[in-house]
């Protein structure tokens, strides 16, 4: 097989996994079903039935006009000359641009291969291997190459965890593992009627505001009583919720288990209540809390062992790339870029994403 510019295989594939990602609109994977929508993608993107049963050696793609010499149907060579690209050869290909990659995306690398392969000998008939423009392109090519070899290394060496080092961090953070079960009841902190009059000045509104929020909150203290005799949660929510005013359903009183770290800090003490155990009022900028803590439990070291390890990696693979990127610095001659503002240094190595959380709805607590 020829060999294929690494710098323009990357920008083909970057490109080839855009495309596939891009074939469903935003509006049309809105409009199915989450679960209809990942079983199409699951569809859609699956080899054949038959390419795993292949033989490493054979041909996957005949390329027609660009000989096993290097010459082309363009140069003069045969008309019926012709490539074979064979199955070891183009997997050790894609798994080199990217690993695990989806079969759609492969086929579509297939089918650009021919071209690009053709393109680049005819660029070598002609000299152009040796033009300075090329050169200057791939200098700068093999440095930004040499930059994501080094980020595959760190992600490497940040995947290096071994079962101690995982049983250490438990041991360590057992308590952000913990997990509890609760009834709540949520007291907003103003009325919705409870609103300034038109022509109110901001000292007047602040003033309309704070005396909304200290009603609320004898409300919230007279519930807590209520709960600490045994009245029912749902029937104090709904109750609270009718009195504020608020027109949109109660939130829910039970709650599923619910970890340490995924409640705001000014609630998370709720883990320390005992189980049966009324807690106090809570003060929240959300509203004021009432919580009832029904169990505790502690996942086995199997449950989180994966979610461990992943933590453990994106620490690790943080800590190389900042160590990396704090160790290099530069200044600009202003009066040639001139002023901008303070940009951090070093290479923008890629990062993990963030899924955003949904905001709460009006008036209500993050569930």
């Amino acid at each position: 097989m020829r060999n294929l510019s690494l710098a323009l295989a990357l920008l083909i594939t970057a490109a080839t996994v855009r495309s596939v990602r891009a074939q469903a609109t935003p509006q049309q994977r809105q409009a199915r079903p989450a679960e209809s929508a990942e079983r199409e993608d699951e569809e859609r993107m699956a080899a054949p039935a038959g390419a795993s049963n292949l033989p490493p050696d054979a041909p996957v793609i005949t390329i027609h006009g660009v000989c096993e010499t290097g010459q082309t149907a363009a140069s003069g060579a045969s008309a019926d000359c012709k490539t074979t690209v064979t199955r070891v050869e183009f997997e050790k290909l894609a798994d080199t641009l990217q690993p695990k990659m989806p079969p759609q995306v492969k086929k579509q690398l297939a089918n650009q291969y021919p071209q690009i392969l053709f393109m680049a000998q005819e660029a070598r008939r002609r000299g152009l291997e040796n033009d300075a423009h090329y050169q200057a392109i791939l200098a700068f090519t093999k440095m930004e190459l040499l930059r994501l070899e080094l980020d595959r290394s760190l992600q490497q060496d940040a995947d290096r965890i071994s079962d101690s080092e995982i049983q250490d961090y438990y041991d360590k953070n057992f308590k952000n593992f913990e997990q509890a079960s609760f009834q709540r009841i949520f007291v907003p902190k103003a009325r919705q009627s409870d609103v300034a009059k038109e022509g109110a000045t901001p000292d007047q509104m602040q003033k309309q505001r704070e005396a909304s929020s200290t009603d609320m909150k004898k409300v919230a203290d007279d519930l807590h009583t209520r709960a600490a005799m045994g009245e029912d949660f749902d029937k104090l929510q709904q109750e609270v919720y009718a009195d504020a005013g608020v027109k949109s359903a109660a939130p829910p009183t039970s709650n599923p288990k619910v970890r340490r770290t995924g409640m705001p800090p000014a609630q998370a003490a709720i883990f320390d209540l005992k189980e049966g155990e009324l807690s106090p009022v809570i003060d929240d900028a959300q509203g004021y809390f009432i919580y009832r803590l029904q169990s505790k439990t502690m996942p086995p070291l199997a449950d989180v062992k994966d979610e461990i390890r992943n933590t453990l990696h994106s620490q690790r693979l943080q800590d190389a790339r900042s160590k990396i990127q704090n160790a290099v610095s530069a200044d600009l001659n202003k009066d040639y870029f001139g002023e901008a503002p303070q940009e951090q240094s070093g290479p923008q190595f890629p990062r993990p994403s963030n899924r955003p959380r949904p905001a709460p709805p009006p008036n209500q607590p993050k569930q």
